[in-house]
């Protein structure tokens, strides 16, 4: 199963940080270009263990869904979504924050499995995994750019 690793370093209190990544709206943002928008489950505000949002985007010429569990979360240093229903044969994203001496670590972890067997496999090489590390390092960047500025006062409770 292919994994993607990216560590963001983030000048911020590893609370804002935490909270910023699981913040839907935040999400949204982080996705513009794809006009990614959550439309069931939890479609705003924090998302906490237990909870599900599905969604929807357009990606590789298609709109797709995806419906996703926060099936853990140690508050504030782990959580991890995880695929119920979408395009991939299985996802698993694992989110790590680790306080620093210039603020918060963030690490990801992001497994998956296209379906289609063999052809899966070689589309993941050829194409996928560079197309999911892009997406998510975008993710990051916004993450990082709220949380360093007083942007993350506007989606999160002071």
């Amino acid at each position: 199963m292919p994994a993607i690793y990216l560590s963001t370093h983030i000048n911020a209190p590893i609370e804002i940080v935490f909270n910023l990544s699981r913040n839907i709206s935040l999400h949204e943002m982080s996705m513009l270009h794809t006009n990614e928008k959550a439309i069931e489950g939890k479609c705003n505000g924090l998302i906490h263990e237990g909870e599900t949002v599905t969604w929807q985007a357009r990606h590789l010429f298609k709109n797709r869904k995806m419906k996703v569990i926060i099936t853990q979360m140690t508050p504030y240093s782990f959580f991890e979504d995880k695929l119920l229903e979408g395009d991939f044969k299985s996802m698993q994203h694992q989110h790590f924050f680790e306080t620093n001496s210039n603020g918060t670590l963030m690490k990801d972890i992001f497994y998956f499995e296209s379906p289609f067997g063999i052809l899966g496999k070689i589309f993941n090489t050829i194409f996928l995994s560079r197309y999911m590390k892009n997406l998510l390092t975008k993710r990051n960047r916004v993450i990082k750019d709220f949380a360093e500025s007083d942007k993350w006062k506007s989606l999160l409770p002071q």
